[in-house]
């Protein structure tokens, strides 16, 4: 088996995992969501919330795919190009997702959390 051969191997494996992390979390999501089911609104937007986190992380575990493919198997510049272009549209899905999951832009998330155990804090005393 040659370098290329066992580096396309890999990226499979990456992108089976990947498609696996989504589907998973999609099922797990709709499950959580139907056994805490209230209202139709509340349904929506615990799934929503429950499979973000997922589709987040399928997305990750996709880019490194594409990455592997392309810098071990196919180092040509229109598949770095093509590269690129995908990394940039899943980075933008990732980042909008981050959003819509958490309510707030990534860099605000620590802010939040530390103003929050700050509360938690003062009110413990």
């Amino acid at each position: 088996m040659t370098f290329e051969e066992s580096m396309e191997d890999i990226a499979k494996a990456f992108e089976a995992v990947g498609v696996m992390v989504i589907v998973i979390g999609g099922v797990v999501a709709m499950v959580l969501g139907v056994k805490n089911f209230k209202d139709m609104n509340k349904f929506f937007a615990d799934v929503r919330r429950d499979f973000g986190r997922p589709l987040i992380l399928g997305l990750e575990i996709l880019v490194a795919a594409d990455i592997i493919k392309t810098i071990t198997v196919d180092a040509s510049l229109e598949s770095v190009v093509v590269l690129g272009i995908l990394v940039a549209v899943r980075i933008a899905l990732s980042f909008s997702l981050d959003i819509e999951v958490d309510g707030m832009v990534p860099w605000r998330r620590a802010e939040s959390l530390a103003r929050r155990a700050a509360q938690d804090e003062t009110d413990d005393d």
